[in-house]
């Protein structure tokens, strides 16, 4: 195997392997980065055998076709401090030896044969759907903070994709709970005759969300039985799905809310943030004084001391005194896109739901604390 690729190419390629390949694995093999030379074309796969990453490049020069695995960490981290633009020379020396060269550089790489390097034959045959990238990178956005991290309840490590229907419209929504946060966006979508509920895995998401931010061209999504596959132009990310039901979330997203309180985003999750920083740990809540017209932040931590502010806002109902978890209040505040916010009350110690004016198809729901 011999070629010629501009590091540029190569390099973003390998920017994306990164988050899929294990660091610490117990196959050697699942570290290594696949690189193959075919039809003119070099094709970069890498797994740890819940996500595959395919991409092709094919503006290489060939001079002999082959395949071979090498560290994917390592060749990443050549690949950065190469510059910009260079031509990088490889040729495979003989079945564990790569050879790489570019400018004045010259790197013999560890290679381990593609005989160990897992194989994937699925075929993907069910219906193509075509979803909107930017609008699909914002649903994941505004869900993936509300991922559990409880490996005792895996089915709530990831997000739960299914349709809804509203107004006479079909949605693509997506729903992550840790059982504190509720987090929900929808996406009006066309043909939904053919798409099946599925969970997408935390890891997955995250490297979804990557390639949509570095990538404009068009999403295709299709799923099998316990994979789902992304494409976007020559790149493809397949993915196993989470087995396990989604808990009915709707039964958790508050109807009654009638105590309405509408405040500045900025300031209240800079306000939040400043008084926070008195607790070392997070983890004392943050508390809101709220009245007619302004609401009091407050923090008290028993090792570190307390932190008060206020800031103007608007009240429909008499005053309340609730607190919650700061970062999870930062993190959802964060999220909306209206430059106010509105927080649906019921009492001291029901969920509440936070609206979004200039995203109607968002919503989240938070459980207050005791403190």
């Amino acid at each position: 195997m011999q070629f010629v690729v501009k590091r540029d190419h190569l390099l973003k390629s390998l920017n994306f392997v990164q988050g899929v390949v294990e660091k610490k694995n117990t196959l050697p093999i699942l570290s290594n980065v696949l690189l193959q030379i075919k039809d003119k074309k070099l094709s970069i796969v890498a797994t740890d055998l819940d996500i595959i990453f395919y991409d092709e490049i094919a503006d290489i020069k060939v001079i002999t076709e082959g395949s071979t695995t090498t560290s994917a960490a390592i060749l990443y981290d050549i690949l950065r401090k190469i510059s910009s633009n260079s031509n990088l020379n490889f040729n495979l020396k003989s079945e564990n030896k790569l050879s790489l060269k570019s400018d004045n550089s010259d790197f013999n790489l560890l290679c381990l044969p593609t005989d160990n390097f897992p194989t994937f034959a699925d075929d993907f045959n069910g219906q193509e759907i075509p979803i909107n990238n930017k609008r699909f990178l914002k649903l994941l956005n505004k869900t993936r903070i509300s991922i559990s991290n409880d490996d005792t309840r895996h089915y709530l490590n990831g997000i739960f994709l299914h349709i809804t229907e509203a107004n006479g419209k079909n949605f693509l929504t997506g729903v992550a709970t840790d059982s504190h946060r509720l987090s929900s966006s929808s996406l009006e979508i066309e043909d939904t005759s053919d798409f099946r509920s599925v969970i997408l895995p935390k890891k997955t998401v995250f490297q979804l969300c990557s390639l949509l931010a570095d990538n404009n061209g068009d999403l295709i999504m299709q799923i099998i039985e316990n994979k789902i596959q992304f494409k976007i132009g020559k790149i493809k990310l397949v993915s196993k799905v989470i087995d396990g039901k989604f808990p009915d979330y709707k039964k958790v997203v508050p109807t009654q809310n009638e105590k309405s309180l509408i405040v500045s985003s900025k300031d209240f999750v800079s306000s939040i943030e400043r008084v926070a920083s008195v607790s070392i740990d997070r983890k004392e809540g943050v508390k809101l004084s709220i009245s007619k017209d302004n609401v009091q932040v407050s923090v008290n931590s028993a090792n570190s001391g307390e932190g008060n502010e206020k800031i103007g806002a608007k009240f429909n109902s008499e005053n309340l005194n609730i607190s919650f978890n700061s970062k999870y209040l930062i993190e959802i505040a964060s999220e909306v896109e209206d430059k106010n916010l509105k927080m649906n009350f019921k009492d001291p110690v029901s969920p509440v739901l936070i609206e979004d004016a200039a995203d109607k198809n968002s919503y989240y729901v938070i459980m207050p604390m005791k403190i």
